[in-house]
């Protein structure tokens, strides 16, 4: 076992103790099943019509993927209660040495359990020899945003419009699937939080205005900052022809910087990614849902 992947293993176990879970790969009946049940929940669907069913992720693990699952400790450790969180990955091309995590999920009442399923995924990786994982996520879900590029310090690779065509979840239902590919360096240490840049941002010229007539993107040089919405989950709901124009407006102004060679690398609190330019090529990549 490698420096790193024992600096890893020792991550995930803090991070599992801080969130108050035990996160482990599944590979029985009972805890599969468990586990389509849980993004059945998650992506408010009819436990029979999971977006991942049984069957699948079984394939998955026999194919050499994983199953992880978040169990809620109580006292004394033991494990018990709903399931707190899960993810599955799977290997890519062996010559990428890449991971792809499909689909990564916590309760709502997240207390570092997203993290702590992440990092378990980020050994068991490690552990196999790869080097880098990648998923997808919204866009416009800012907390995921902050999640991954902040708290992770992935990297948003590509930009991909319309991903999926037209989704009929509870949580995605009636939108455009545009989603960001995030690629996280597995190698690499824990880092700093980047620098804030509230003051930069203040003073760099808008150059797009957004569905709320709010400012949309600013930049200057080689930055750029685009706002999102605060709970496009929420405005789906409320008004689904408005969150649909931010979708729109949020996608005119990656798609183009994108183009430019420009990279999200980072997200604030208050909702505005920062884009910086990429100083070297990425592997384009792929795949969950919100």
């Amino acid at each position: 076992m490698t420096s790193v992947t024992m600096d890893a293993e020792a991550l995930a176990t803090a991070a599992a103790h801080a969130a108050g879970v035990a996160v482990r790969t599944v590979h029985d009946v009972a805890g599969v099943q468990a586990v389509a049940d849980f993004f059945a929940e998650v992506w408010r669907l009819p436990r029979t019509s999971p977006p991942y069913p049984a069957e699948v992720l079984h394939s998955i693990v026999h194919a050499g993927g994983a199953v992880h699952a978040a169990y809620p400790t109580g006292h004394g450790g033991q494990e018990g209660g709903r399931l707190a969180g899960a993810a599955v990955a799977v290997f890519g091309p062996p010559a990428d040495r890449e991971v792809y995590s499909l689909v990564a999920a916590a309760t709502a009442s997240d207390r570092g359990v997203g993290h702590a399923v992440k990092q378990a995924q980020r050994g068991w990786a490690l552990e196999r020899g790869a080097r880098a994982m990648r998923w997808t996520f919204d866009p416009l879900v800012a907390r995921n945003a902050r999640f991954n590029l902040v708290k992770l310090g992935a990297v948003g690779a590509e930009y991909l419009v319309d991903l999926y065509g037209p989704m009929n979840d509870g949580v995605n239902d009636g939108d455009e699937s545009d989603r960001l590919t995030a690629r996280w360096n597995l190698l690499a240490p824990p880092g700093p939080a980047p620098a804030d840049d509230t003051d930069d941002r203040a003073a760099a010229p808008v150059v797009r205005h957004a569905p709320d007539g709010g400012p949309l993107a600013a930049r200057h040089g080689d930055r750029l900052w685009c706002r999102v919405p605060g709970d496009i989950v929420a405005l789906r709901t409320a008004d689904p022809a408005l969150a649909l124009r931010w979708r729109h407006a949020v996608r005119e102004v990656f798609t183009e910087a994108y183009t430019e060679g420009f990279l999200a690398t980072a997200m604030s609190r208050d909702g505005w990614y920062r884009l910086t330019r990429n100083p070297t090529p990425t592997t384009p990549g792929e795949d969950p849902r919100p």
